[in-house]
């Protein structure tokens, strides 16, 4: 694909990582925003152009603003095609449709990445590979236009899926919306505890609680607006927790035991890496010298046998002499690189399955 001249409005995590994405592939770049920090930071870090003549615009805006800047910009830029990469698509899909001229150059979209890290500050260029990102063409978009978005996003090392505007709000709430309520509702439960009673958290209260860390100002508005597809979840979660209350003041283990297997049951039901069939990984726990260099000695290890690591923790206490890394690999891979450590003097322990 050929070189295009593309405007970023919205110089946060989402439009800075999306701007050092593109400008790797040799597209060059225009990073805009009314926060005068965000955009010289953004600017600086995407090494950002300016031109007269945007070919493609993307609105990478708070959701609430991404249609009056569309607007703005369209108004500007009559001949420029856009894109969104917000997180709702009905009313948005809606509004587009009432503007003449608008509808047959724009596309709404919505890469399913994100960090806890907000602002340009955290923006990363690899920051969608592996992840979905979802397009909601209408009946105006042209073959050719969805064509090239669809190149342009697959040139980030995203995995495209077409959706109905209000498929994607439902599955949204679904997928993203509750799991950020249930995570930021947890860490409301400890927002008044003493820092004392907290001493004893492990990697599961880290790992559950961890979106709670999100944007209110973005979670509130996305919350707000997606509430129809949201509410009736909630109603849902509210039942099972009516449930499991009930079980628990009947003392009724086996009932308690029917919830559990069923969060086993669902928990395997999410996918792998691009959307595919969740693969059963195993874990490789090797011990390890404190010292500096380890982690990429062990990457080197993994290289010279050309195993695939999909995931790895570090556990380690301050003073202490030794630290536990996990890798998660395939079944084939963690049998392979278990043999080749042993056989070169690491300390690697017999790989179990994850689940």
């Amino acid at each position: 694909m050929r070189a295009l001249n593309i405007r970023i409005v919205g110089s946060g995590l989402i439009g800075t990582s999306l701007g050092l994405a593109l400008k790797a592939q040799g597209h060059i770049l225009e990073m805009c925003d009314l926060n005068v920090n965000h955009q010289k930071l953004a600017r600086d870090l995407v090494g950002s152009e300016e031109f007269s003549s945007p070919e493609l615009i993307v609105i990478a805006t708070p959701v609430e603003h991404v249609f009056p800047v569309l607007l703005e910009q369209f108004s500007q830029n009559p001949e420029a095609r856009f894109i969104d990469i917000s997180g709702l698509k009905s009313n948005l899909l809606l509004e587009v449709a009432r503007i003449p001229g608008l509808n047959a150059r724009f596309l709404g979209t919505h890469p399913m990445a994100g960090r806890e890290v907000v602002g340009p500050e955290g923006a990363r260029g690899d920051l969608f590979e592996g992840r979905a990102w979802i397009v909601t063409p209408s009946s105006q978009t042209s073959s050719e236009f969805l064509a090239a978005i669809r190149e342009i996003i697959s040139s980030t090392g995203a995995s495209i899926f077409e959706l109905e505007p209000e498929i994607h709000d439902e599955r949204i709430a679904l997928v993203s919306h509750l799991p950020q309520i249930v995570s930021t509702l947890l860490g409301a439960e400890l927002a008044d505890r003493d820092s004392e009673e907290l001493t004893l958290a492990g990697a599961g209260l880290r790992d559950t609680s961890r979106l709670a860390a999100g944007s209110a100002d973005l979670w509130s508005s996305l919350l707000t607006l997606n509430a129809q597809a949201v509410l009736p979840l909630l109603e849902s979660l509210k039942g099972s927790i009516d449930i499991l209350l009930d079980r628990l003041e009947a003392g009724d283990r086996e009932g308690i035991r029917e919830i559990i297997e069923a969060g086993n049951r669902g928990r395997a039901l999410i996918p792998g890496k691009h959307g595919g069939k969740l693969r059963e990984y195993h874990l490789l726990p090797i011990v390890i010298d404190d010292k500096p260099g380890q982690l990429a000695k062990i990457f080197n290890e993994c290289e010279r046998v050309k195993v695939n690591i999909e995931d790895l923790s570090i556990e380690h206490s301050p003073g202490q002499e030794t630290g536990l890394i996990t890798l998660a690999l395939s079944s084939q891979d963690a049998e392979k690189l278990h043999s080749h450590l042993l056989e070169h003097g690491w300390l690697a322990h017999k790989p179990r399955s994850a689940h």
